[in-house]
């Protein structure tokens, strides 16, 4: 019953542990120059490369515009305060795991001289070290620019990395990436 229980522990833990190692991070970077509260009017650029994977351009636009739009923005293609541009990288990394190492618990029969019985003596688990291994997997970049449309100035870019499972990014990974962008941004807090 107690190694049920620790292996249960152990487990729990471990898992805790991979999560959180799975989770992305996002990061912000603006110039600190530029006025934000004058802009509130967007459009989108777009490059011959677009022209290639128009699908994964329509779900980054629409989940960025929806944030922006959410926030009080408007999309005019016209006279933009803003033009937004986007990257997306899939590279293959090396991820560095370790996970602790515990020695089995066990018990021992030792004869008592002095009762003249035998006696069990339970040896719990120690902790041992560590044990390292490195796995291959593909991180998945997203890069939104903003561009002032009257300076040509990059005023505002945030990206977000994280463990995607293809070659190309998911509806599911995209929405998660620019959430987690926006999340870092007072732009469009939702």
């Amino acid at each position: 019953m107690k190694r049920s229980i620790f292996t249960g522990l152990a487990m729990t833990g471990m898992m805790a542990v991979l999560l959180s190692g799975c989770a992305g991070s996002a990061h912000i970077e603006k110039d600190d120059t530029a006025n934000f509260s004058s802009y509130r009017s967007f459009s989108w650029l777009t490059t011959k490369k677009d022209r290639k994977n128009d699908l994964v351009q329509k779900k980054i636009s629409d989940a960025v515009s929806e944030r922006l739009v959410k926030a009080g923005w408007k999309q005019d293609d016209r006279h933009p305060d803003i033009y937004l541009n986007y990257d997306i990288a899939v590279d293959r990394s090396i991820r560095n795991n370790s996970e602790p190492v515990y020695s089995s618990p066990g018990f021992r029969y030792l004869y008592n001289p002095f009762s003249r019985r035998i006696v069990t003596v339970y040896y719990p688990p120690q902790f041992l070290g560590y044990e390292r291994n490195a796995e291959s997997v593909r991180e998945g970049t997203v890069t939104i620019t903003m561009i002032d449309a009257k300076t040509d100035k990059v005023v505002w870019q945030g990206w977000s990395t994280g463990v995607v499972n293809s070659p190309n990014l998911t509806s599911k990974e995209i929405q998660w990436a620019v959430k987690n962008i926006f999340k870092k941004s007072d732009l469009a807090k939702n």
